[in-house]
């Protein structure tokens, strides 16, 4: 039987997306503050998935307990890593950021494994786990620090991924299996979001420099792609291929990153930090069991 590969088209778009979002991310702060980088994400992402959801004549899902999940989901895969990143961000650059992004799939096997119960740990992702501990302690160059890189800063960027790792198995078992277009549920998710992160923004100021061309491409190209249009695909993902292999978008996710950060903002990463980011992605692979080099009955 052919194996059905209708998440692949979806899920390297994605990952060509997101994987950019490090780049807009770096390019918002120079005029925005974090909070007011994850607020604007929200509205305009919220802004075009709307756009879509009128072309289609598609209709947000009706009010009632559905919209709980629905804020939950937007909290923890809007709200809470998109102020972190932005946050983290300011201290590590956007290809290393790139990088620790890919610890999502260790947080979400761990998750599944220790609160959702819907998995216990095989050997091979016992294996993965440790080999992503390994991978990020090379990647925070403990032993020989970075210059703009701190110890605080990819701590607050492994919290964002913790929150997705939350996030993606609670989606799939609270969210996407609810009766409504992965459209009308991206509206949804993001719209929400905005609405969270709109006092945190108001409090702190969205602008922290006047509003220049590079951020507000940055903030546009974020917002409208990175958590627009992307959530759709997102969404169409775990549905078709299930959470963990839905989060593993985030082995192309760090290699666009370190491509973009090189290419237009000139940064540079260290051989171990290289070498970090290589095995944390070799550990995604044995914690999602794409590679079983152990083989147990």
């Amino acid at each position: 039987m052919k194996s059905d590969l209708r998440w692949l088209p979806g899920f390297l778009a994605l990952g060509l997306v997101w994987g950019s979002s490090f780049l807009f991310i770096d390019l918002a702060l120079s005029s925005f503050s974090p909070a007011g980088v994850v607020f604007m994400r929200g509205l305009l992402g919220a802004a075009s998935l709307a756009l879509i959801l009128l072309i289609r004549r598609d209709r947000l899902p009706a009010w009632g307990s559905h919209w709980v999940h629905i804020a939950v989901v937007a909290l923890l895969l809007n709200a809470i890593p998109g102020f972190l990143f932005a946050v983290g961000q300011q201290w590590v650059p956007s290809s290393l950021a790139g990088i620790v992004n890919a610890t999502t799939p260790l947080m979400t096997v761990v998750v599944v494994a220790l609160a959702f119960r819907e998995q216990k740990p095989t050997a091979n992702q016992l294996l993965g786990l440790v080999i992503g501990v390994a991978g990020i302690v090379l990647v925070t160059n403990v032993i020989e620090p970075f210059d703009g890189v701190t110890l605080l800063g990819v701590g607050v960027l492994l919290l964002a991924t913790l929150s997705y790792g939350v996030a993606m198995p609670y989606a799939k078992r609270h969210v996407t299996n609810l009766p409504y277009s992965p459209y009308a549920l991206a509206a949804a998710q993001v719209g929400v979001s905005a609405l969270i992160t709109l006092p945190g923004a108001l409090v702190s100021g969205i602008l922290v420099q006047p509003l220049g061309a590079s951020a507000l491409w940055g903030i546009l190209g974020l917002g409208v792609l990175g958590t627009g249009i992307a959530y759709v695909w997102n969404y169409r993902n775990i549905e078709l291929a299930g959470s963990v292999i839905a989060s593993s978008v985030t082995y192309i996710t760090p290699v666009v990153a370190v491509i973009l950060g090189v290419l237009f903002l000139r940064e540079t990463l260290s051989l171990s930090q290289l070498l970090g980011g290589v095995l944390v992605v070799v550990s995604a692979l044995l914690v999602q069991e794409r590679w079983v080099p152990l083989r147990t009955k």
